[in-house]
């Protein structure tokens, strides 16, 4: 029964896995079967893949790539190298030491012990049999083929792996600051993705992932006194217990084996992790759609009652993010402490589980919200960060907002301090900067989650939140299972809403352009009043602007951007409204005409609502003194 439920949702996985309204689209596929056996007592592990590769693109493929990123955590690699060369390196993969009086940062990676480092070792790797070339160049193994892979072909890849688990320092690793003994993410030769710009083979320096849409089989080997959770459904948990087994079936471990093995199968996923501890409590939940919620954490008295109250917190996020974006598509999402900080995979997120209530909500809403956007909607998250962290920041944002006792006007407003003060800073770079070659870690972090956050705050400011909330189920529905581009949300906002908006994405990702319009003069002119607005910033937007008088009463005003070609229906539907002529970008400045007497005037306001992320909104208002 459990093998037909695995294959129903494969096939239906499967046929979704093309679907993509871009002519010609078209996406590779591979099929993961893997069986490793741990050594929990030197923290190494071996292990075999069969890895079906198919290649669905127009091009003949001679080589191959795969990540290795476990050799990452090795003294003088490239991730070491750009710890040491980057100005803000991250706090959790350095240390903090006194040199001739000066505090200075040292890597934590060049610390590392020959049974403390990182390494993944391929052998015997062969194509349908013959043996391969390949060569190891940082964490990128680089394979020459035996023969040419044609278009719309397939070919098998084996291998056999050794790996060592190195001491966690950024999210993968074992014995972590919370004392989770395996997180055990990124672990495993991952094929490296080949799409319409090429192979996507960036070394490991700690910053994003792109993934090849596929299936994985999975069998883990490990003493029988830990507990897993991760990736994919466990085929056999009435043979391994730990609150996985049926209801009503009672487990007996066996008493002549040392190890049990763990068989996961998941369905249609671009990555596989999991973790494992022998001091973790496994609870479960049952969510929206039947969704079976899994919460791993450690049997640690200070933070139970904590992960007790997040559990139903989960499923409330979990429900609005499905009637906001859409519906989650597998049956089961787990949340595991384990790794640093957080981080999103494949049904599944490595979570930090101590502090507060609090922070351990904030931190799964957002790392859950990762499901809809990087792996549903799987963008190169390399090149287009901000596409992911910025919108799954975004929806985060949303859902606390949601479930809270006392909700807040703007949930985004720190995502425009953040911006605002990173452009303050001058140390901004376009969006369209790959993730791995920002010069600092802040500039990295601003302009993927809040600059990101505020391509869509903003998109709502642009077409109204009827057609933006439109837009995000029609993205979701349009390019689920597939690798949507900046372009793909663009358009789809487009043909929800008919409004032009490529000179949007053009100012807002590829440029450092700003925002800042003014309130230039307010002028008495007989019994009418002429307002001049000046536009300071290089980026140009429309601008809704509210007029509210002496007697209380209140207009708005409504200047459309030409390059929009469109005019956005009233934001403000029971104040009065006057949509003025379109103001062309060419033009510094714009007037128009208020028919009362500047005296009844009390204030004026660009964009009351603050939703465009105008650099400086003193000069938006104009108020009567």
């Amino acid at each position: 029964m459990k093998k037909l439920l695995f294959l129903s949702l494969l096939i239906s996985c499967s046929v979704l896995a093309q679907k993509n309204p871009n002519p010609g689209y078209w996406q590779q596929h591979a099929d993961y079967k893997m069986d490793v056996s741990m050594d929990v007592k030197n923290y190494q592990y071996k292990g075999t893949q069969t890895l079906v590769y198919t290649n669905n693109s127009p091009d003949t493929l001679h080589r191959v790539y795969y990540h290795l990123f476990n050799n990452a955590f090795q003294p003088n690699s490239a991730m070491d190298a750009r710890l040491k060369a980057i100005a803000d390196p991250d706090g959790r993969m350095v240390t903090k030491v006194k040199v001739d009086g000066k505090e200075v940062k040292q890597s934590r990676i060049s610390a590392l012990k020959p049974n403390e480092i990182g390494y993944l070792k391929i052998s015997n790797l062969k194509q349908d049999g013959i043996t391969l070339p390949n060569k190891v160049v940082s964490t990128i193994l680089e394979v020459t083929l035996a023969k040419p892979l044609l278009p719309g072909t397939s070919t098998t890849f084996t291998l056999d792996f050794d790996g060592q688990v190195p001491v966690q320092i950024r999210r993968s690793g074992r014995n972590g600051k919370e004392g989770v003994e395996l997180s055990m993410a990124q672990w495993y030769p991952k094929m490296a993705e080949y799409d319409y710009e090429g192979w996507q083979a960036d070394p490991y320096i700690a910053r994003e992932f792109h993934g090849v849409w596929g299936n994985f089989d999975v069998n883990i080997t490990i003493d029988k006194n830990y507990i897993l959770g991760g990736s994919g459904y466990l085929q056999n948990p009435n043979e391994i217990g730990y609150n996985y087994q049926d209801e009503g079936v009672i487990v007996k471990l066996p008493k002549k084996s040392k190890t049990l093995t763990w068989h996961f199968v998941a369905p249609n996923v671009h990555d596989f992790t999991w973790a494992a501890d022998k001091n973790y409590i496994h609870d479960k939940l049952i969510a929206e759609n039947g969704v079976m919620l899994h919460f791993l954490y450690k049997n640690n008295p200070k933070i139970i009652d904590n992960w007790k109250q997040l559990q139903p917190k989960t499923a409330q996020l979990m429900a609005i993010y499905n009637k906001t974006v859409g519906q989650y598509p597998y049956k089961q999402y787990s949340v595991i402490q384990g790794g640093d900080g957080g981080m999103e995979y494949a049904m599944c997120t490595l979570i930090v589980g101590e502090g507060t209530l609090e922070g351990l909500t904030g931190v799964t809403a957002h790392e859950m919200a990762h499901s809809w956007f990087q792996h549903i909607l799987a963008s190169n998250e390399s090149k287009n960060s901000w596409m992911d962290e910025g919108f799954t920041t975004w929806l985060e944002n949303y859902g606390l907002n949601e479930i809270a006792e006392k909700k807040v006007g703007n949930p985004h407003a720190d995502s425009y301090t953040g911006y605002f003060n990173l452009v303050k800073s001058g140390k901004e770079q376009p969006q369209t900067t790959h993730s791995d070659r920002y010069d600092e870690n802040k500039s990295y972090s601003t302009d993927a989650y809040s600059k990101g956050n505020l391509f869509l705050t903003q998109l709502e400011y642009l077409i109204g939140k009827e057609n933006f909330m439109k837009t995000l189920k029609r993205y979701f529905n349009d390019y689920k299972f597939t690798h949507p581009t900046p372009n793909d949300i663009k358009h789809t906002a487009e043909k929800v809403s008919g409004a032009n908006l490529d000179w949007y994405l053009n100012d807002w990702t590829k440029t450092t352009n700003t925002i800042d319009y003014s309130i230039k003069t307010v002028e008495a002119n007989d019994k009418t009043t002429k307002v001049i607005l000046e536009r300071i910033g290089r980026m140009p937007m429309p601008l809704d602007i509210v007029v509210i008088y002496e007697d209380g009463s209140a207009e708005t005003f409504y200047i459309p951007q030409t390059l929009m070609r469109w005019t956005k229906e009233n934001p403000f539907p029971n104040v009065k409204r006057t949509v003025l002529d379109g103001w062309d970008w060419a033009y510094p400045t714009f007037e128009f005409t208020i028919n009362k007497e500047k005296s009844s005037i009390k204030l004026i306001a660009i964009d009351p609502m603050e939703l465009m992320a105008d650099m400086n909104r003193t000069n938006n208002v104009f108020e009567k003194k």
